[in-house]
């Protein structure tokens, strides 16, 4: 189950675990990025979402469904690694799509480093913070959330700018990991900053 993914193209491909607080905006930052480069979302938790959804729970976002959807990902993520072999799913068709990057929301550090060592590919970690936010004093009553900065991850991002020159800003940023990484990964649409 554990086998590893190999990649042609390693250099037009990139894999980035991305996580913080509820609210913090990453969601937002990964659509800035999905306006220049192809890119997908994929996240542990949908397919817990999925079952969670069958049996009684109707999509609210309170402590209390937060804590029994880390609850239920636990369970499942220690009876029979569902979250992470979802994943490894989502990783194969992204290597063979055209896209070019892939958001993974992960939570538990734990299953960032099981996603991490289940594939062989270019991988990153991104914190995203939001120094003007009291969501990073938010305490959400689980560990999924409550422990997102408890990992020490290859790259953090502080969102607390504007939406346009967050846009900008985070765009710089992001080329600079590419960049960094040597990457052969170029916008699908012109940037002009």
């Amino acid at each position: 189950m554990n086998e590893k993914v190999h990649i042609m193209n390693i250099r037009d491909k990139l894999a980035v675990v991305i996580n913080g607080m509820g609210g913090v905006g990453k969601d937002t930052l990964c659509e800035i990025i999905g306006k220049y480069y192809k890119c997908i979302n994929v996240s542990t938790i949908t397919p817990i979402k999925q079952i969670a959804l069958q049996h009684g729970w109707n999509g609210e976002k309170d402590l209390k469904s937060r804590k029994f959807l880390a609850d239920l990902k636990r369970a499942f993520a220690d009876f029979n690694d569902l979250p992470n072999r979802y994943l490894v799913g989502e990783y194969n068709s992204f290597l063979e799509s055209n896209n070019q990057i892939m958001f993974v929301h992960i939570r538990e550090k734990d299953q960032i480093e099981k996603f991490k060592q289940s594939i062989n590919g270019n991988c990153i970690t991104l914190l995203i913070t939001r120094s003007k936010s009291d969501k990073n004093e938010a305490v959400f009553g689980n560990d999924a959330d409550d422990l997102v900065e408890d990992f020490e991850y290859d790259y953090y991002y502080d969102n607390s700018l504007t939406l346009e020159e967050a846009e900008r800003d985070f765009l710089l940023f992001f080329q600079g990991i590419i960049n960094d990484l040597n990457l052969n990964i170029s916008p699908i649409s012109e940037i002009n900053l």
